[in-house]
């Protein structure tokens, strides 16, 4: 389902990716693993369309991204992939279930359908009561779950998770790890994590170590 290949990246004279070769399979979870530096979070960005490769091949769904126009790239980013990061990244104004809604009004669907959606995801993922709240009313964990949520909400052919749990305390780490396998389960959902938590790791189905721009496994 997601292919990259000869993948390279460098900024400056500092090259971060040295030639990423990665498949990724329908309704696989994958953990991307290795030390500060390594080029995760760049091959991560590169996957998600938010940075250009200096070279090789991103292929989403038999789509080649990198070969649309801007405009277009940001539509089939919206479209086909969903994001959440370690800091939420919710917008503070609007309630839980706005910040859902969002992608969905970016992508031009109808008001109504975009909160039905919305609403549908907030209780699954046991958020109901909470829809009307803004981001500074909520915890870490009801936070990174309404970031799951906002994630799902276009049903994206792949969601890319850069340290998700890196800013919460054990149970909700726990509870967010569960959670991603309550999705695939459930949904059908394919994951990609890049993560510090060994925990989180060792219950992917595969890991992928990279070191000093390599896949080393």
């Amino acid at each position: 389902m997601i292919q990259t290949t000869g993948i390279t990246k460098s900024f400056d004279k500092l090259q971060i990716l040295k030639g990423i070769d990665l498949q990724v399979n329908k309704r696989e979870i994958v953990a991307i693993v290795g030390p500060s530096g390594a080029g995760k979070t760049t091959l991560l960005q590169i996957i998600g369309t938010l940075d250009k490769p200096d070279s090789g091949n991103v292929i989403i769904e038999g789509i080649e991204p990198f070969r649309l126009n801007e405009k277009d790239i940001s539509q089939f980013r919206n479209r086909h992939i969903g994001f959440v990061f370690q800091f939420h990244q919710l917008l503070p104004e609007f309630t839980a279930l706005e910040n859902v809604m969002i992608p969905m009004l970016i992508a031009r669907e109808k008001a109504s359908e975009a909160e039905k959606r919305a609403k549908e995801l907030l209780d699954f993922l046991a958020m109901t009561d909470r829809m009307t709240h803004k981001p500074a009313e909520l915890s870490g964990g009801e936070k990174q779950r309404i970031a799951v949520a906002r994630a799902l909400v276009n049903k994206p052919s792949v969601i890319l998770a850069d340290e998700p749990s890196g800013s919460l305390d054990t149970k909700n780490k726990e509870e967010l790890h569960d959670l991603f396998f309550d999705l695939r389960n459930s949904l059908g959902q394919t994951f990609i994590l890049v993560t510090h938590d060994e925990h989180l790791a060792t219950k992917a189905d595969r890991i992928i170590y990279l070191n000093d721009g390599l896949i080393t496994n």
